[in-house]
């Protein structure tokens, strides 16, 4: 499968981006271009079944991570994935050959979720946005809208097989999380950095993180960039 792409910057390294669920790769438009500004050039995909992509017979971190594969540049200097983007990209990284890894808020710990509740985000209001993430700039709901009206809602079953904590990280790896964060709450916080995560944390945040602070999280990236 062919996905889309969106590019900024053109500097001598490499830096992929992988969104999450509902999304696609206008989801970064805040923390990019700073990105690209430490001499990247940013390519930040859209999922199967999100953005400009096509739709997928199969939803699975692992068939998204091999989609991964077949689309991303070999061997960037670094890659960040968010959420559900960050499972595939767990399950990506050793075979894309990145340098180091940035995972934001991943959706790696199984939850128990209504996946028709999820489904029937696709729907949401520009205002129903706008309660729900409160901290987002106007155009990040507006563009979020976007997103929704050509999302798959079919994707949401990939939460179904998510991969579980990680053990010892294939690459040097951040994990940037929300304050505070359901989907890797303090225990596996605490276990990930024993088992070789570097974890840091941007406070009064929610799941993306990135939307909710851009600020915050690009001072969460400093040392990794």
């Amino acid at each position: 499968m062919k996905l889309a792409t969106r590019v900024w910057g053109d500097g001598p390294r490499t830096a992929v981006l992988v969104h999450g669920l509902m999304t696609d790769s206008r989801s970064w438009i805040r923390v990019a271009p700073a990105i690209a500004e430490h001499g990247y050039r940013v390519v930040a995909v859209d999922l199967p079944g999100h953005g400009a992509s096509e739709p997928a017979e199969t939803y699975t971190p692992a068939a998204l991570a091999a989609t991964l594969l077949e689309n991303l540049p070999q061997a960037p200097d670094l890659a960040v994935g968010h959420s559900l983007g960050s499972a595939a990209l767990l399950l990506a990284v050793s075979g894309l050959r990145c340098a180091r890894a940035v995972h934001c808020d991943p959706a790696w710990v199984p939850r128990r979720r209504d996946l028709d509740a999820l489904r029937a985000a696709k729907y949401a209001t520009w205002q129903e946005l706008r309660a729900t993430h409160p901290r987002w700039h106007d155009e990040d709901i507006s563009t979020e809208r976007r997103a929704l009206a050509t999302w798959d809602p079919a994707s949401v079953t990939a939460l179904r097989h998510l991969p579980g904590l990680p053990d010892t990280p294939a690459v040097p790896s951040l994990v940037v999380l929300a304050g505070p964060s359901e989907r890797i709450p303090t225990a596996e916080a605490t276990t990930l950095r024993r088992r070789g995560w570097q974890v840091r944390t941007v406070d009064g945040t929610g799941h993306t993180v990135h939307r909710d602070d851009p600020d915050g999280f690009l001072r969460a990236l400093r040392g990794w960039l």
